[in-house]
């Protein structure tokens, strides 16, 4: 496998993982339960979304970019997801679509920033 095929199957293995950390973290906190079908249950509708967002914006192109990968993943994981939710008879009150978008965005763009950090430390060769 390529250095590039890793780094997107990395990212889209980032992105899958913060989902569902999300969705983990959810159910905890309100005592739902920690099964695995619970927590797909939860998740199916955001991972959607992100991989619809990874389609849509090509994500495989620049799948660490903060922008445009990063902002259309988030958003088409908050979007899809919370309509995905709510023609399934899933909860959307106001409140957690903004605890959603508020932590799914800290997560999906929190790690793309921890990387392009990292990635801006590494010495160069004349460094070394």
């Amino acid at each position: 496998m390529t250095s590039a095929r890793r780094t997107v199957a990395a990212a889209l293995l980032a992105d899958a993982v913060c989902v569902v950390v999300f969705c983990t973290i959810g159910r905890r906190s309100h005592a739902e339960g920690l099964s695995i079908a619970g927590v797909a249950e939860t998740a199916w509708p955001f991972l959607t979304g992100t991989a619809l967002g990874w389609l849509a914006i090509r994500g495989w192109r620049r799948p660490t970019s903060l922008t445009p990968t990063g902002l259309a993943v988030w958003l088409a994981t908050v979007v899809v997801g919370m309509a995905l939710r709510k023609v399934s008879g899933q909860g959307t009150a106001v409140s957690f679509v903004v605890v959603a978008s508020l932590v799914t965005a800290a997560l999906l763009l929190g790690w793309r920033g921890v990387a392009a950090v990292l990635v801006r430390r590494r010495p160069t060769r004349l460094d070394r």
